[in-house]
């Protein structure tokens, strides 16, 4: 097995392309255990942590670029990203331990293609965008239709994911993740629920966006948990609404880690519980967070 380290996207894109063998990666928290467990070499490990943009963590007007091997620990130790978008601050921290941080990466927890991925629904409920980089240019996919099913994602083995676009949220805006895990940390999701709000200046909903990880092949928007919460102050009957339509929306698997029946109640509950801390968010800061 052979090891590479470009310094530019075209560098590491021409030698995906000459190899089809070849594997690119950004912490090696995912595909060095992997490997420990069994999983066939590459012919070669080809590392993007040398290549600034895919870096880098920035701000350009009202857009933050977060480039797709940026460590965790970079997106948790900026507080203005944070104000901006806590629930993915939060599910960045949560990818392993504080030790893991310093490698892991967005682009890499997406690639991965987990189901129980913890950056992934947090991303989702934000409309981030990845930029992708393959033969034809670069493009510009929804992160939501990256991953096509465990393990698989719909990028062609020549093309990296550059960075991630996240527009600043409007103001009286804010998300948040939760998970469920068996320990008190460096667990996988049993389930994950990211939620985004947004009030209007009465204090009711206008607008609201529901996602949930590790009860299906790929992370599941839940529409009609949304539809319950616009409109409504939160109160008890819209977010029992929500909880069920967010159980109701969950194709999970039972496994050692939990069953069915257990995932689908868990999915709910969450799902209630992080609309009332991002509401508390929106009400704490009286909206001031976001790009007005």
């Amino acid at each position: 097995m052979k090891y590479a380290a470009p310094t530019t996207i075209d560098e590491a894109r021409a030698m995906l392309a000459g190899d089809a063998d070849a594997i690119v990666f950004a912490g090696a928290t995912d595909v060095v255990p992997q490997m420990r467990g069994g999983r066939p070499e590459p012919s070669m490990l080809i590392d993007l942590k040398n290549i600034d943009r895919l870096m880098s963590v920035s701000l350009e007007g009202d857009t933050w670029h977060v480039g797709a091997a940026a460590p965790s620990s970079a997106l948790t130790a900026n507080a203005d990203f944070a104000a901006d978008f806590p629930g993915v601050t939060e599910a960045a921290g949560l990818i392993g331990s504080d030790q893991i941080q310093n490698r892991s990466s967005l682009g890499g927890n997406l690639c991965n293609a987990s189901p129980a991925a913890d950056s992934v629904p947090a991303l989702v409920v934000n409309n981030a965008v990845a930029v992708i980089a393959g033969a034809g240019g670069e493009r510009r996919v929804p992160v939501a239709d990256v991953v096509t099913g465990p393990g698989q994602t719909s990028l062609a083995h020549d093309e990296i994911v550059v960075c991630f676009e996240l527009e600043r949220p409007a103001a009286r805006t804010a998300d948040a993740y939760l998970r469920l895990i068996p320990r008190t940390e460096m667990d996988i999701a049993v389930v994950g629920a990211g939620v985004r709000l947004t009030l209007d200046g009465e204090g009711a909903v206008s607008a609201a966006t529901v996602a949930l990880g590790a009860v299906a092949p790929t992370v599941v928007r839940v529409p009609a948990a949304e539809v319950a919460l616009v409109g409504s102050r939160l109160d008890d009957a819209s977010l029992a609404a929500a909880a069920a339509a967010a159980s109701d929306a969950c194709n999970p698997i039972d496994d050692k880690r939990g069953t069915i029946t257990y995932r689908r109640q868990v999915a709910g509950v969450l799902t209630r519980r992080a609309a009332g801390i991002a509401a508390d968010r929106i009400r704490t800061t009286n909206g001031q967070n976001g790009a007005s």
